[in-house]
Order: C-alpha cells, then structure tokens, then sequence
C-alpha cells in the first residue's frame, strides 16, 4: 500500500520557464479529490487564455523566423536561375553579333557604322541545292544544312574569322572585321577554305536540328560583299574561287601559296575580274 500520493515535484529552478498559470492548472488537475479538478471546458479556456498571452509572439517570431528562412532560400534560388538565364542570353547575343558590339549594346550604348580597308570576304552555297531541296522532304533539307553548319561553325572556330550569317544554303563569313589583323585576314580565309575542303570529304548529315537566324544581325555592306557573292555565283564545284587581289595577298604578301588563272572573269559589280 501507498501512503502519500504519486505525484512529482512542481518545484524549482528547472520550471522558471513554465508560466506560474499552467503550475495552477497542473496541481488542480490532479487533485486528489474528483470534484475538486476542473472540468475539460476549463482546462481549454485556461490553455486557450495562455495561447492569447506570450506564446502568441513566440508562435508569430517563430512564423516570421520560418518565412525569413523560407525567403532567403527562395532569393538564392531564383538568383541562381537569374544567373544561369544572363548566361544563356549572352552565349546566344554573342552567336549573333560580335562580342565587343553585343557588349555596348548590353550597356545602352550605340554601335556607329565602321569603316574596314581591307578584309577578306568568304561565299559559299550548296551545288544544286534548289535541285537536291525539290527531291528531299523538309526534315531532310534542314538535317543537311544543319549538319553543314555546323561542321563550318567548328572550323571558323579554329581560325580568325566571324561568321555573318547564313541565308538557306548560303554561308557568309569574314576576316579582317570586326577585329582588325593587318594582312592576315587573306590567310585565314584561305586555311579555312582549305579546311572546308578537307571535311566535305567526309561529310554526312546525321544530325538533326533547327536552322534559324534571329535579329539583330551584324550586317555587312559596300562593293566587296558585292563582288564576293557574284564571284560565289560563278565559282566551280569543290573549287576555291578568289580575287586578283587576294591571290597578290597570298602569293606576293604573305607567300607561301600557290594558284592558278581562271581569267578573266564577268560579274556585274566590276566588268572585269581575274579569278583564280
């Protein structure tokens, strides 16, 4: 038999903390009398009056300190998102323009029209592309130019040339221009081209994607892009077709090269042109 009740110990410093209402409620719940302990409506309303009192603002900083944690990271999130987006508009803003203008641009600044004395400006298309479009489906033709590209892109890559643009089989590209390079902007077409050459051995359109330009566009005017684009028309299949004078760069200038005479040769922009 138990003499003394079991009932633990409400007192000392370890209950400091506990407000001295909930110790009133405690010792009148478990009154050894029945009639004496408070009934359940009681016991809610006097839990429910604390609720109201100082664990209210514990329960609200506690929200505010969960959203603050919440927000922050959220903030860190959305800035890496921010981050990754800045990063693909600029790889895309520097494919269609050239770094130092897509960088004024960036900035608000305008770009003014420029001036280039000498550059070296390369055309290329498909032989009897119309012919070859008219007898492939759609997915067919742009499997083809895609690959093409492409494989041109990753050499142009490797020398000091920019690419303009490409207007369905045609490829238009540049050296000389934006970045200036005395004399060697002849060369770099010229090992381009010959890479060019070299890979078309090989190629085959396995890869399938989209092929599409955008604006704005770095464009390129005057005589020279002129003259290039009719010396494209009149060149021969698997040949490399160049001016007089970029044949006195490579021969005379740089040296190293060696050519051969086509003639002379009528386009519409200068009567006259020796090609070879």
């Amino acid at each position: 038999l138990v003499s003394e009740p079991l009932r633990p110990s409400i007192c000392g410093s370890d209950l400091q903390d506990v407000p001295p209402t909930m110790l009133h409620l405690i010792r009148d719940c478990w009154s050894e009398k029945p009639e004496e302990r408070p009934k359940m409506e009681t016991v809610r309303g006097v839990l429910k009056a604390m609720h109201h009192g100082g664990n209210l603002m514990d329960h609200v900083f506690t929200m505010v300190e969960e959203y603050a944690n919440n927000l922050e990271g959220e903030i860190e999130i959305r800035t890496r998102e921010l981050v990754e987006e800045k990063k693909k508009s600029d790889i895309l803003l520097n494919r269609m323009l050239p770094k130092q203008v897509a960088e004024k641009l960036k900035l608000g600044q305008s770009v003014s029209p420029e001036s280039f004395e000498s550059v070296t400006v390369f055309f290329s298309d498909v032989v009897k592309f119309t012919n070859l479009a008219s007898r492939c489906t759609p997915l067919q033709v742009v499997n083809l130019l895609n690959d093409l590209y492409t494989m041109f892109d990753t050499i142009i890559d490797e020398h000091n040339v920019y690419k303009v643009e490409t207007i369905g089989d045609g490829y238009l590209c540049v050296s000389g221009l934006p970045h200036r390079n005395g004399n060697e902007h002849a060369r770099d077409i010229a090992e381009m081209s010959f890479s060019f050459l070299k890979n078309l051995e090989t190629f085959r359109p396995v890869v399938a994607g989209v092929v599409g330009l955008s604006m704005p566009r770095y464009c390129l005017f005057g005589d020279t892009v002129n003259t290039a684009s009719r010396m494209e028309s009149n060149g021969k299949p698997g040949r490399i077709h160049i001016s007089a004078e970029t044949n006195r760069y490579l021969t005379e200038i740089i040296g190293g090269y060696r050519t051969e005479s086509r003639g002379e040769v009528i386009i519409k922009v200068s009567l006259y042109n020796k090609g070879y």
